[in-house]
């Protein structure tokens, strides 16, 4: 089998061969037929997440070993299972997408159902070895999702796009006031598709591309901005009458959550960060208490978010985000691409 591996941090990915594996106890070995190409893996495959001032947060130090295969947003095919994997979950030659946020399944975060959360994760594609390749294991047949009826690049995307998108927006649901998407790239774009089916306020969007602004006003946004313009903030305050009451939060950088913040309502709104491009953000702490504000973090999502992202998908009620197919070999440059900012919602690889 192939695997597209990080051979060295930041350098070109290496196609290289290995024996095909054979599941064992619970697991289950896949053909992988789709692996979406995530932002995040801009971050694995450089490294390190930018923590500011100097700081970096790196891979290894989270126990990644190279060589390493990138690849968390799978659809694949089984083809077999392991001795001790349950018959009755998933069937062989059938498709289905996986779920790659995998607790270590001893902790407390494990048995209550939020292993995306797990302190020692077994995270598929970011952890332990992904689907940048022609076979994946899965340690148990419960990660696996069916997806019937949908393009398997499409459905790929739902592992980390959308569960993302999902999760974020489960945060924001009682909002009685619009709600802005900061950052309408892969995730953004996902959240503005699923929004009208968790929030019931008008949705706003923000990105520096004006190529992204107008796909979300053709996509359903009610406003677009562009966080450049020096005027952005005010003018969403003056769309909004008086302030978003939630952002959401795409990008993460200082500069977008500073933007987030002068966007809100003057009391009692909120930023939810997802985006992870880096760096150290500098606050007033008087801020918090004396404006009411919640400032939190979403990071991925659990397999019920997955299974419902799914469901309504499979429903016709969460619209398409434009996917691009590009063979494995091509795996290089749709880093380059995506990094350069020239992709339109996801990229997927098909080995």
């Amino acid at each position: 089998m192939r695997r597209c591996q990080i051979v060295a941090w930041g350098a070109p990915l290496e196609m290289r061969e290995y024996p095909t594996p054979r599941p064992q106890g619970t697991e289950v070995l896949l053909r992988v037929t789709a692996a979406g190409v995530c932002h995040s893996d801009l971050h694995i495959h450089r490294g390190h997440f930018d923590l500011g001032g100097g700081r970096r947060l790196r891979f290894e130090e989270r126990g990644i070993r190279l060589p390493f295969t990138m690849g968390h947003e799978v659809a694949g095919e089984v083809v077999e299972l392991g001795p001790e994997a349950p018959r009755d979950r998933v069937v062989p030659g059938r498709e289905y997408v996986v779920h790659p946020w995998i607790g270590c399944g001893r902790c407390r975060t494990c048995a209550q159902g939020v292993e995306h959360h797990c302190p020692q994760p077994r995270f598929i594609g970011t952890v332990v070895d992904g689907g940048y390749g022609d076979f994946l294991i899965v340690p148990h047949p419960r990660y696996l999702v069916p997806f019937d009826g949908l393009p398997r690049e499409l459905a790929c995307t739902f592992a980390c796009s959308g569960v993302t998108a999902w999760n974020a927006l489960r945060k924001v649901r009682d909002l009685d006031r619009p709600l802005l998407l900061l950052g309408v790239g892969g995730v953004g774009g996902a959240a503005l598709a699923m929004s009208r089916l968790l929030v019931e306020v008008p949705v706003a969007v923000a990105d520096v591309a004006a190529d992204k602004r107008a796909r979300a006003l053709e996509a359903g946004a009610v406003a677009a901005f562009d966080p450049a313009d020096p005027g952005a903030a005010r003018a969403v305050r003056e769309w909004s009458e008086g302030g978003v009451g939630a952002v959401i939060d795409f990008v993460g950088r200082p500069e977008t959550v500073a933007f987030a913040l002068d966007c809100l309502v003057p009391k009692g709104g909120t930023v939810v960060v997802v985006g992870l491009h880096g760096d150290r953000l500098e606050l007033p702490v008087p801020f918090l208490p004396l404006r009411a504000l919640t400032l939190r973090g979403s990071y991925v999502g659990g397999l019920d978010d997955l299974r419902a992202v799914i469901d309504h998908a499979r429903a016709g009620r969460i619209p398409p985000i434009p996917v691009t197919p590009r063979p494995l070999e091509e795996a290089n440059a749709a880093l380059a691409d995506l990094a350069a900012g020239r992709v339109a919602g996801r990229q997927v690889l098909i080995p």
